[in-house]
């Protein structure tokens, strides 16, 4: 008997709808698909069609710290907050997951479960929580801050905000309600009401969550963080891992890193499912492909360039000479630790002069399948086999055309080999990505 073929894991990530700076520019691109929930409803009801895991809002708590300059030729600059978004679109799909992202440096747990729950009991549990700690430092400007809060006291507040957050979630027994009597008057069953009454380092949180317990036991967890920190609280606390390793022997090490990390931790490593970003780019021929590409990125403009590249820095890069190599002595700073050392990483393997990099990072400097449909799955089973991932976070070059080239051409393809469902196999997200309900804490 021959193997099955392990099957890989998609999702979609939308916000904004491309990552490339110059995808509104694009020709036949929608520039307001941003903002715009008809687009935004075609797109995920396009993506369930094809039968993605889950489409996937990031978020942003302040505009990019940009010069104006740039920032005036950013789509970024206007979005939908995630929660409104994705229950809007929960009343028009029925299967796809619904990824939000929510801060644990800028938000509170008791508000965070609330709104997850709330969401899981009205897309029949869909939902998952990106758990970030918010690196862009003008964040902290929206919440009473004058500086960014200390990248380790964000992580050490994570640590115990999910702590709070799946506590919360756990405070109705699964079959609290299942008591109801009208003639009784009896609503549900006390005791089966856990009062958490969590006292911290960093939160004081009473409870009970004012919500029955979510349909899928917790929403699933997910987690983006590739600096020590993060990859610990990635390993401890997530069940899906987004990230952004710039090459396959990247990823594999990454990979293995986290899983090997979650197994120290007592976990499973099939119930944490490592998703590593990729651009994709979809050709006729390779060739046809690398020119999209190459128009693609001609569409950023420089003020944008080095805009993006003093935010993936960290730093102010408008003063360094553009045809000259990186500075060696960029001061470090509160912003992610991960993105600037993979700039001065990429910069120094390819050397690439200060307009090179920024023209590089003002469009996407991430990973990309550029290629036929062939080409680009044969990649994606490279990666796959070769233990680099568990399946692929996608972001689209340019909307609707991006969108429809990966589910009308690309998914068919990985279908055809047997390398992605051609259904789904039950109704939740944790169904789709083969993950186990967890149990209640408190409640056997």
């Amino acid at each position: 008997m021959t193997t099955p073929k392990k099957k890989l894991h998609l999702t979609a990530f939308m916000r904004p709808v491309s990552l490339h700076t110059g995808a509104w520019r694009y020709p036949g691109a929608v520039p307001d698909a941003n903002f715009s929930l008809p687009h935004l409803k075609s797109f995920i009801q396009k993506l369930e069609a094809a039968k993605f895991d889950a489409f996937f809002m990031a978020d942003h708590l302040a505009v990019l710290n940009m010069p104006i300059e740039a920032l005036q030729r950013s789509h970024t600059v206007t979005s939908f907050e995630p929660f409104t978004l994705l229950s809007a679109l929960s009343v028009v799909t029925e299967k796809i997951g619904l990824a939000a992202t929510a801060s644990t440096t800028f938000d509170e747990p008791y508000h965070v479960a609330r709104r997850f729950a709330s969401l899981d009991h009205l897309s029949s549990g869909r939902a998952a929580w990106n758990i970030v700690t918010t690196a862009n430092p003008e964040s902290a400007k929206n919440f009473g801050l004058e500086e960014h809060v200390d990248h380790s006291e964000r992580y050490k507040r994570a640590r115990e905000f999910y702590e709070v957050v799946t506590g919360l979630w756990d405070s109705f027994a699964d079959d609290a309600f299942a008591s109801q009597s009208q003639e009784s008057g009896i609503y549900f069953d006390p005791s089966k009401l856990h009062v958490l009454d969590h006292k911290g380092d960093s939160l004081k949180v009473r409870g009970p969550l004012n919500i029955a317990r979510p349909v899928q036991g917790w929403p699933v967890i997910v987690q983006a963080g590739q600096s020590e920190p993060g990859k610990q609280l990635a390993a401890e606390t997530a069940e899906a891992v987004f990230c952004s390793p710039r090459d396959i022997n990247a990823a594999r090490e990454l990979y293995e890193d986290i899983k090997g990390r979650a197994e120290k931790h007592g976990r499973s490593r099939d119930h944490l499912k490592i998703l590593p970003a990729a651009l994709v780019i979809v050709g006729n021929t390779v060739q046809d492909a690398k020119e999209k590409r190459l128009r693609l990125d001609s569409l950023v403009h420089y003020d944008s360039a080095i805009a993006s590249l003093s935010i993936a820095l960290g730093s102010d890069a408008s003063g360094f000479d553009p045809d000259r190599p990186l500075p060696e002595d960029i001061p470090d700073t509160n912003a992610s630790k991960t993105g600037r050392a993979g700039v001065i990483k990429l910069a120094k393997d390819e050397g690439l002069t200060v307009r090179q990099l920024a023209q590089r990072y003002g469009g996407y400097a991430g990973f990309a399948f550029v290629g036929t449909p062939q080409s680009i799955v044969d990649e994606m089973e490279e990666w796959l086999e070769k233990g680099a991932a568990d399946g692929f976070t996608i972001t689209f070059p340019f909307v609707p055309q991006g969108v429809d080239d990966v589910t009308q051409r690309l998914v068919p393809e990985l279908q055809r080999r047997g390398l992605f469902r051609t259904e789904y196999e039950g109704s939740t997200l944790r169904d789709h990505l083969g993950l186990p309900r967890p149990n209640n804490r408190f409640f056997a």
